[in-house]
């Protein structure tokens, strides 16, 4: 089943539900994103039943703002456990910490940064919520001068944020070392027999070492032919010492030049926030990652590849970065920066009055030109933006 919430839902996924009768809790928020009354709706009450019935029942969110529905009907439950297990940093680190021996990190109060002794830290270190998404309130920190800067920027005003609690609280925080290496992120599931199944992944490219914006995510035949075994093996591991059956998850992890693989989180309940990599995967791959979740299927690579495997697809994720704010802001150019791209195949428009984004854009590159990825990546975007 599944359960919708602010703030997107993409048409695809609409679709899906509905051509597949799928179960949708009729929330009130999932009401007021969809108005299509053919869908097969189900109460709140029904749905907790189900749930209740059979605590394995797959469930997928398009949000993490809807934990805050698990958390409201499910308080105590195994599932709610669960979710706060990957969706706290800091349990999370303890649970992977006997994998990583030596690995340092510590939790901190936001009401303690200002004076945080940094005696037993080392640069470079990170520093974010412990429950956190998009990137909002993390930093990388390599020197005593980047930390000054830092500290200002880490207090209650600058932090505000349009997620609930539950998806963004930034009164607590985690400190760990920086991990080396390239950083992927990764849409998979555990089946109902606890077995991994990876649907997607995606190479998160910056545009420097400080750079920590979600603004390109990349995924190919040579990514996943190269890193599949290796992460199921990582994320098996994962799911063995949890037990969880039939639960998405969307991971981040960095892969060093020794190939090893360190974790940076896990994403519970759901695939890509923005409804962004579960869709793309369709786009890429005519893989339906809801579908494969929803019924225990595998994607067969092999098969996939015979036919897409000469190109490059990615998700471009439209940030303000380009110093204006959103009140001088008065329209962005869609037409535009589609022409920059040798395949824009969708493009998601957002009011960046309303969201920190002005949308998302779906490509299709070919192997050898990549200087558009690079260029987009390192682009802050006033070429599009208007402000008269």
């Amino acid at each position: 089943m599944f359960l919708i919430d602010y703030p997107f839902v993409s048409d695809f996924l609409i679709k899906t539900i509905k051509d597949n009768k799928y179960k949708i809790i009729s929330t009130k928020e999932a009401k007021e994103l969809i108005s299509d009354d053919s869908l097969n709706w189900i109460s709140e009450e029904k749905a907790t039943g189900i749930i209740e019935k059979n605590p394995n029942t797959p469930i997928y969110l398009n949000s993490e703002n809807a934990i805050a529905w698990i958390a409201k009907n499910f308080g105590s439950s195994n599932l709610l456990s669960q979710i706060h297990l990957f969706k706290d940093k800091f349990q999370f680190r303890e649970l992977v910490k006997d994998s990583f021996p030596g690995f340092f990190y510590k939790s901190v109060r936001l009401d303690e940064v200002q004076e945080l002794s940094l005696e037993d830290i080392n640069f470079p270190f990170v520093i974010k919520p412990s429950l956190g998404f998009f990137s909002l309130g993390v930093h990388i920190v390599h020197n005593l001068k980047e930390w000054n800067i830092v500290k200002n920027e880490l207090n209650f005003k600058t932090l505000q944020s349009i997620y609930p609690t539950e998806v963004l609280d930034t009164s607590n925080f985690i400190i760990e070392e920086y991990i080396e290496g390239e950083e992927y992120a990764i849409d998979s599931y555990f089946n109902n027999e606890g077995e991994v199944v990876i649907l997607n992944i995606l190479h998160h490219k910056f545009s420097s070492g400080t750079d920590i914006s979600d603004r390109v995510y990349s995924t190919s035949k040579d990514i996943i032919l190269k890193f599949k075994d290796d992460i199921e093996e990582f994320l098996q591991a994962i799911g063995d010492k949890t037990g969880i059956k039939n639960f998405p998850l969307h991971v981040e992890i960095r892969i060093d030049l020794n190939g090893r693989i360190s974790p940076i989180e896990i994403n519970p309940l759901r695939f890509g926030g923005w409804c962004t990599t579960g869709d793309l995967s369709w786009y890429a791959y005519g893989i339906n990652s809801y579908d494969y979740f929803i019924n225990n299927q595998k994607p067969n690579w092999e098969q996939i590849f015979k036919n897409k495997s000469n190109k490059k697809y990615s998700v471009v994720i439209l940030d303000n970065n380009s110093g204006f704010t959103t009140s001088e802001i008065t329209n962005f150019n869609y037409d535009l920066i589609a022409q920059d791209f040798e395949n824009a195949l969708i493009i998601r428009k957002l009011d960046i009055k309303k969201y920190p984004l002005f949308g998302f854009i779906f490509t299709e590159t070919s192997l050898d030109n990549e200087k558009e990825l690079n260029k987009i990546l390192n682009s802050d975007l006033k070429k599009y933006i208007s402000t008269d």
